[in-house]
């Protein structure tokens, strides 16, 4: 099943930085029928354009290990609860997903979702992370509100714990980032796997949203990956030292 839901990247090291990403690909399993184009899954509501080659370059140059999603998020969402409304969607940002009306969910959560939240839970137990960053991309604009201004470079988004998002966007701020804070939407609504694995356990954490504009290359990976994992080094001393 892991060769299925989720591949790792990298040996994480017992107490230092990990990561996830949950959105990391726009795979649908052989024999699920979306009722998609090929276009579609290329968008952002299939995957966070971007995400998965600056986890790639974070454990391969930084040495910051990753799990990633190999699961589309079109056919389940790994960054929603077992019961929220939208884990098998079926009309996202304006795009119908006829392949999901009546889906079975229960089989969905057991083929796909529980698996990966059980290997993230196994992963995190058993290396004690110090700092987590969880990865995804937001879309400079959305196709449903075009007129929504999203300026932000990069955004921190966070539930009850900001200990480690405070210090962040302090520092990419320093960096001369546009840092959004609990933007481009706010992590006290959605903070579903770092509310489940990070909040809930105590863990500090960064969730970590880059407009997919700025990781569309791979040039754009590269340079952002270097720039994350500065900060997350520098967050991680920050936790240690003061907190």
């Amino acid at each position: 099943m892991s060769e299925t839901v989720f591949r790792h990247i990298g040996e994480a090291r017992p107490g230092g930085i990990v990561a996830v990403c949950d959105h990391a690909s726009n795979r649908v399993p052989e024999g699920l029928e979306l009722g998609v184009s090929a276009d579609v899954l290329e968008k952002h509501v299939a995957w966070d354009i971007g995400a998965s080659g600056v986890c790639d370059r974070l454990a391969r140059r930084h040495g910051i290990a990753a799990m990633l999603s190999d699961v589309s998020r079109l056919v389940i969402d790994m960054h929603r609860e077992e019961e929220h409304d939208k884990l098998i969607p079926i009309n996202t940002d304006g795009i119908l997903v006829p392949g999901n009306i009546g889906a079975d969910r229960e089989a969905r959560l057991d083929a796909y979702h529980r698996p990966y939240h059980a290997e993230i839970e196994r992963w995190f137990d058993e290396v004690q992370p110090g700092l987590i960053l969880s990865i995804h991309s937001f879309t400079p604009e959305l196709e449903s509100d075009p007129n929504q201004d999203r300026p932000w470079e990069i955004g921190l988004l966070y539930n009850q714990d900001e200990r480690a998002a405070k210090h962040a966007i302090r520092l990419f701020g320093e960096l001369g980032a546009t840092v959004g804070d609990n933007e481009p939407y706010s992590g006290k609504q959605l903070n579903a796997t770092m509310n489940r694995h990070a909040e809930a356990r105590g863990r500090p954490y960064c969730a970590i949203e880059i407009r997919n504009d700025l990781i569309a290359t791979e040039t754009g990976q590269a340079r952002w990956a270097a720039i994350i994992a500065d900060v997350a080094g520098r967050v991680k001393l920050a936790l240690d030292t003061f907190d």
